[in-house]
């Protein structure tokens, strides 16, 4: 400790003390600090837990849209395929599915537009799903259709060959 004179007009010696404390600005600059970690970190727990329950969700969908579309794959009939169908979840959602189906110029060969509605009961939300896909499936072409779309590729397949022959 430092022994000064007193200027004030008291005429002793004072006792000065070299300890420095924190100021108030400085405080404020730590808190402000903390508070913006913690901030950050409850946002990023938060995302987490949206993550979590987004994956959990869309793992229910995926099941949902791979059930009815195997309903699809199974049904050998046409007319049936494009009036689609709908069934319940054990837990409450309800799942509507319905097919556009044109034939390709493969035999047998469709293009598929496949859309699955599923609602949740529960909570009145919905969500479409819409897939796109080539199927090849027999039982939905007609005869007359099918014979003639073979004799074409026939036709293709003899007028290419002789190209490549070199006949005319």
């Amino acid at each position: 400790m430092d022994m000064c004179s007193d200027f004030t007009g008291r005429g002793g010696p004072v006792l000065m003390s070299t300890r420095r404390a924190f100021t108030i600005v400085e405080v404020l600059v730590a808190l402000s600090i903390v508070m913006m970690a913690a901030i950050v970190l409850g946002a990023a727990y938060i995302n987490v837990l949206l993550g979590y329950e987004h994956a959990e969700r869309a793992t229910k969908v995926d099941a949902d849209v791979r059930f009815a579309r195997e309903i699809l794959f199974r049904q050998p009939d046409l007319d049936e395929v494009e009036d689609g169908d709908d069934f319940e979840t054990a837990d409450g959602r309800r799942i509507l599915w319905r097919a556009r189906v044109e034939p390709t110029r493969v035999p047998d060969l469709f293009d598929v537009e496949f859309e699955v509605e599923i609602i949740n009961e529960n909570s009145g939300e919905g969500e479409i799903v819409t897939e796109r896909f080539r199927l090849l499936r027999p039982t939905w072409s007609e005869d007359d259709e099918s014979d003639r779309l073979r004799q074409d590729m026939r036709d293709d397949i003899d007028q290419y060959l002789r190209g490549v022959r070199g006949e005319r």
